[in-house]
């Protein structure tokens, strides 16, 4: 039996984030095993076509006409004009599977010729956007008074749940990295619905790339990811007041990332340490140079970030809301817990260096555990059945 041909529109893959990290990780794995695989995507400041063995790569540049929603990520409202480019590669590369993200400009034309072509439509959920756009209204709902604000909250949250589910529900078989949000697809769409969780690599984000002195006795309280409202990163700061509060010194915050909070964060956090975005060995190390992670998501449908912390030797303090919940183990690796509660799980971990020396090997250990190929193994046992009888591709144990 043959492996599935995979035509992949990433939302984002160039770019910092979750969905464009899963999405790279996602094409190496494709291309270390040698499966036929087309990833279609944007970012690049001009139309290209490579192929490299089994593996093609269609890249699309975004126009002028590009709303910018953060940083670094954009929405094309022109992206129409690569449909003739994007159809010329799927009639030559003939895909079994068309498998999209999300609802980006990419996502939409996935769905379309997935339709236009009957060719069978996967989607994964890699980004919690109806939970992002009500918190997006903030400088509408703090001008409300606190009902009426809440009440506006949980419509924008509800009608964008809505609409997502509905485009959703385009697709023959939906992907998720955590059991809770496959139970609420299989509500909303009536699709099966898989999970496709994250891998980390642990001899990149390792305790090995420390480089703080021995003697450096300072516990250092991380953060890394996107500045911005939806990531909550204000607790950031309020975590800093109350540890001060509480007399717990010692400590230092090093945070990594950039975004439209990052300004104020820097008034309120004037002691801490901003590095901006890290990339390769410089995040590796900062990882590895940290003691705690801090994150306070509650928007987050994994977390990736609490998971390459784990693999660097570094215990994470998270809510209870969302993906990262299912990583910690709450007391072994790190803490789950309500933002009134972070400052005194932080101090818990700061006064009580055995404990934290012990969650440390405990991190580590358990992201030893997760591989990527283990991930994908199981989205190509997802894409199975797709397929017509006689045309299925390999079983998991066949892939391995």
């Amino acid at each position: 039996m043959r492996v599935p041909r995979v035509a992949y529109f990433p939302d984002s893959f160039h770019e910092v984030n979750g969905v464009a990290h899963t999405s790279r990780n996602f094409v190496a794995y494709a291309q270390r095993r040698g499966f036929p695989f087309l990833c279609v995507r944007a970012g690049a400041r001009e139309i290209s076509f490579e192929q490299v063995d089994e593996l093609r790569t269609l890249e699309l540049e975004r126009s002028r006409g590009s709303v910018r929603m953060e940083k670094d990520l954009e929405f094309d409202t022109l992206f129409w004009r690569h449909g003739g480019a994007i159809r010329r590669e799927l009639e030559r590369f003939r895909p079994d599977v068309i498998h999209i993200t999300g609802p980006s400009e990419l996502g939409m034309f996935g769905a379309y010729f997935a339709w236009e072509m009957a060719i069978p439509l996967a989607a994964s959920w890699h980004t919690n956007v109806h939970e992002y756009a009500s918190r997006r209204m903030g400088w509408l709902t703090g001008r409300l008074s606190s009902r009426a604000g809440a009440a506006t909250e949980q419509g924008v949250e509800a009608g964008a749940w809505w609409a997502t589910s509905r485009f959703y529900q385009l697709a023959k078989v939906l992907f998720a990295p955590n059991e809770e949000l496959c139970r609420m697809l299989k509500r909303a769409t009536g699709r099966p619905c898989y999970l496709m969780q994250r891998g980390v690599d642990t001899e990149w984000f390792s305790p090995a790339h420390r480089t703080r002195d021995v003697g450096d006795r300072r516990v250092v309280l991380g953060y890394v990811g996107r500045l911005s409202i939806e990531k909550n990163v204000k607790l950031l700061a309020r975590v800093q007041r109350e540890l001060a509060a509480m007399e717990v010194g010692g400590v230092r915050f090093l945070i990594v990332g950039h975004g439209s909070d990052e300004a104020e964060l820097r008034r309120e956090m004037a002691d801490a340490e901003f590095a901006g975005v890290l990339r390769g060995v410089a995040l590796a190390q900062a990882y590895a140079n940290m003691d705690v992670l801090i994150f306070p998501s509650h928007t987050d449908t994994f977390g990736n970030v609490v998971l390459e912390a784990l693999a660097s030797g570094v215990p994470a303090v998270v809510t209870p809301d969302g993906g990262p919940k299912f990583i910690v183990q709450n007391g072994e690796t790190g803490f789950v817990t309500e933002d009134d509660q972070f400052a005194a799980a932080v101090a818990d971990l700061v006064r009580d260096r055995a404990r934290l020396d012990g969650m440390r090997l405990k991190a580590r250990e358990y992201a030893l555990g997760c591989s990527w190929d283990a991930v994908f193994d199981r989205v190509y046992a997802g894409y199975e059945t797709l397929l017509p009888v006689g045309r299925a591709g390999l079983t998991v144990r066949e892939l391995a």
